[in-house]
């Protein structure tokens, strides 16, 4: 028998003999990309939300509600600068006529969105939303 060959399960993983030692045949599963907003979320979770940081951890789920949360954020913000630009009269032919003025109002616009992300998403203060998303995880895929 090939000392490779031999396989032992213990608590739900499998081993193989490799030698003398027992190597577990742990195989990491594919993750989503997390951006900018999943990660200021991440470390609001370790900071604020211990209790449950850990749930999702431990359950394997952290990534994909990660993924969810700044995917959510990054569609929110585009619809704020979107909304925002329309009511403060910031459009193309402003754009096309003075530059430096349209710089400017998207700048704002872009801080004003940021902001209320970061309030409303990101550094959120109800849970239950957050619950909300992990319940339906697979459904908003």
């Amino acid at each position: 028998m090939n000392d490779k060959e031999e396989v032992r399960m213990y608590n739900k993983i499998n081993y193989t003999k490799i030698g003398d030692y027992y190597i577990p045949n742990i195989v990491v599963p594919e993750s989503k990309p997390i951006g900018k907003y999943g990660r200021l979320h991440l470390k609001y979770l370790k900071e604020n939300r211990k209790g449950f940081y850990t749930s999702l951890l431990v359950t394997g789920k952290l990534n994909d509600y990660l993924h969810k949360i700044d995917t959510k954020a990054k569609i929110t913000l585009g619809m704020l600068m979107q909304e925002l630009a329309v009511k403060q009269g910031i459009t193309e032919k402003l754009k096309a006529e003075n530059q430096m003025e349209w710089v400017g109002g998207m700048n704002n616009i872009r801080q004003s969105a940021n902001e209320i992300l970061n309030h409303e998403i990101i550094y959120q203060h109800d849970i239950k939303d957050s619950v909300w998303l992990l319940k339906n995880l697979e459904v908003l895929a």
